[in-house]
């Protein structure tokens, strides 16, 4: 399944909660258009309760060496037009989670998540 969270943002926003419990697989693709010297910070955020945020670490999309292993981090920060993707872990879970972007000078931003809905 495919929902857009976060569509065209310009301005620094927090997205609604999006209910994620009966969802494996999440990927994250980051949008960023409309940059000349700006750029935005995006972090996913989960909850049990849809009140209590916690900062996600989920797995950046880098081209590690075997040994290195897996990248995590708490945010991305995309200054270029173009897009990136980033993927919580399946061993992760949460009720909602929800996305929070920080964007400085100019750019505009989406976040488009992909899933498998648990059968």
């Amino acid at each position: 399944m495919q929902k857009v969270i976060l569509n065209a943002v310009v301005a620094t926003t927090t997205s609604d909660g999006v209910n994620v419990e009966n969802l494996t697989h999440l990927s994250f693709q980051l949008v960023a258009s409309a940059i000349s010297a700006g750029n935005g910070a995006f972090a996913i955020q989960g909850s049990n309760d849809g009140t209590n945020w916690t900062a996600l670490a989920v797995i950046d999309n880098l081209a590690n060496a075997i040994t290195e292993g897996l990248t995590r981090i708490t945010s991305k920060t995309v200054s270029a037009n173009g897009a990136v993707f980033v993927f919580l872990d399946d061993f992760m879970k949460t009720k909602v989670i929800r996305v929070v972007l920080t964007r400085t000078t100019d750019g505009t931003f989406s976040c488009i998540m992909m899933a498998d809905k648990i059968a």
